[in-house]
């Protein structure tokens, strides 16, 4: 297993600490934490990168700060929930990190977070569409 950023290992831990429909609710508690996007970034909404996988639109935008870290933006819309609670998850676990650090996180990390056990194969599939387009998006930050 490949080690995680420090900010999404502990969001894994938060995860594993809780059962069943518990990750659930607490996948939809974090839907409330995910900030709107900076008054600078909102009229590029529009063209900012889209993953297209997911059957939600999601927004990404991320740039480079210190140097060598990335910080990620991200939009959803507040009638989709449960993807902006794994936004949530991913903005806060991988904003701050250097780009290796992005790349090396596994497609399939949800599974360490039991996401599996309350979500279907469709959700996870987008999961796993949203961090493989973060990661493109993380590599052409500036």
């Amino acid at each position: 297993m490949s080690e995680l950023p420090a900010a999404l290992q502990t969001i894994v831990e938060d995860f594993r600490a809780i059962e069943g429909q518990e990750k659930l609710e607490y996948l939809l508690e974090l839907a409330d934490r995910l900030p709107p996007l900076p008054e600078r970034l909102v009229p590029q909404r529009q063209s900012m990168d889209v993953v297209n996988e997911c059957m939600t639109d999601v927004f990404v935008h991320a740039e480079k700060e210190n140097g060598d870290r990335i910080r990620f933006y991200l939009d959803v819309a507040e009638e989709s929930p449960t993807v902006r609670g794994y936004a949530t998850i991913l903005q806060e676990g991988l904003s701050g990190a250097k780009l290796d650090e992005i790349l090396s996180v596994p497609l399939e990390f949800y599974l360490q977070l039991g996401l599996q056990q309350v979500l279907s194969a469709q959700r996870l599939n987008g999961i796993g569409a949203i961090l493989a387009h973060m990661k493109r998006v993380a590599q052409g930050a500036q």
